[in-house]
């Protein structure tokens, strides 16, 4: 899907955690590990759109409908471990012929099994390096207020722009706030 994204670091092969682009066509075996590793984020608290309980067939369907509706030039790099997709994240150019150097950062995701190890901070740098390779030039993301997310894209540079009161909810039903930010690359 989209372009080439240059090696990461991660893809070296004396690393753990290989980072590359999801190609199509895409195999049940990855669809599957990509059900399982939404399921895992959203059933352990993490604030990606969806609510707990998910399933994994529900998040299938998902996954299944967004690799489908991807447009031209979307990435979907994701982790691999010995166990398997250990993390996912998605670059999205921006579909306003008046943006062709922004982009949209979706749905960045670690397994439980792999936190704790700096593969968020390698998966952003890697969406950040196939964005470029895209000749995105500006970068945009939300995050809920609070989350260890939020902290991450602090560490790595990421200016806020203001914030959302009640943009999402929480598993509760109790108003979330999400935080925007923007970074350029360059």
């Amino acid at each position: 899907m989209g372009s080439p994204v240059p090696p990461h670091p991660a893809a070296m092969p004396d690393h753990p955690l290989a980072i590359a682009p999801l190609t199509r066509p895409v195999s049940d075996a990855d669809l599957r590990a990509l059900a399982e590793l939404l399921a895992d984020a959203v059933n352990a608290g993490g604030a990606v759109s969806f609510l707990p309980p998910l399933s994994v067939e529900r998040a299938l369907a998902w996954w299944r409908e967004c690799l489908t509706d991807a447009g031209p030039g979307v990435a979907v790099l994701v982790a691999r471990d010995a166990a398997g997709i250990a993390g996912s994240v998605q670059v999205h150019p921006a579909w306003a012929p008046n943006q062709p150097h922004r982009g949209d950062i979706a749905k960045l995701i670690v397994h439980r099994r792999a936190r704790g190890q700096g593969l968020g901070t390698r998966l952003m740098a890697a969406a950040e390096a196939a964005a470029r390779a895209a000749g995105l030039t500006l970068l945009t993301l939300d995050t809920k207020r609070g989350d260890a997310a939020e902290r991450l894209y602090r560490r790595l540079g990421w200016t806020e722009m203001g914030s959302i009161p009640g943009f999402a909810i929480n598993p509760d039903g109790s108003p979330q706030e999400s935080v925007f930010f923007y970074k350029h690359l360059r």
